[in-house]
């Protein structure tokens, strides 16, 4: 099997966040969809890895940030290359409240959708989350970005000569070494070393 061949599946590139006492958070995922529209409910999978995922397990609460066209690999890599674990990802980060008291995205996102989980999926690494929508709003007209926009126009594509390593082609994470594990899982992304290619 071409592993690649699954980059041609049409999907968008989201912020899901989420607030635990004082506590807000985020994460980039591309796995945002509507499933249902009476109830109007939607779907999305979480790596269990992310901190976005054990808050959202706990408050059961979440809000879903559309990144449009003009979404930045900086947003990226902010909500997506570190862990609100160890790192605020709003402290410079513009940001709104929903009716829900969690954070969205207030810039390159066209639009955001408030909901509360009522179904879990335990699906190995990434568990999926059933909600229902109790808000939302658009923010303005610009398209969406896709998971194809994503690779062509917004992810970094220099890499670095001088290393030896494997890049990962979802996130851009880099393992240094000449060979990759494996069982290799990406700590950023969760995809497996089928998703890596050697740095050129």
């Amino acid at each position: 099997m071409n592993p690649k061949v699954m980059n041609k599946l049409s999907y968008g590139i989201f912020v899901v966040t989420a607030k635990d006492g004082d506590k807000d958070n985020g994460c980039i995922i591309n796995t945002g969809i509507q499933v249902t529209t009476e109830p109007n409910q939607i779907a999305f999978a979480l790596n269990k890895n992310n901190y976005t995922h054990d808050m959202i397990v706990k408050t059961k609460e979440l809000n879903l940030s559309i990144l449009s066209e003009k979404a930045t690999m900086a947003t990226i890599q902010n909500f997506g290359f570190q862990s609100g674990r160890t790192a605020d990802k709003f402290v410079e980060f513009p940001f709104e409240r929903s009716a829900n008291g969690i954070t969205y995205v207030a810039k390159e996102c066209n639009g955001y959708i408030s909901a509360k989980v009522t179904q879990t999926i335990d699906l190995g690494t990434h568990t999926l989350f059933i909600a229902t929508v109790t808000d939302g709003d658009v923010l303005d007209d610009s398209p969406s970005a896709t998971y194809a926009y994503y690779h062509a126009h917004i992810k970094q594509t220099s890499k670095p000569e001088a290393k030896k390593g494997w890049i990962c082609t979802v996130c851009g994470y880099i393992y240094e070494g000449e060979t990759l594990p494996p069982d290799f899982i990406c700590p950023i992304c969760g995809h497996p070393a089928s998703d890596f290619e050697p740095l050129k």
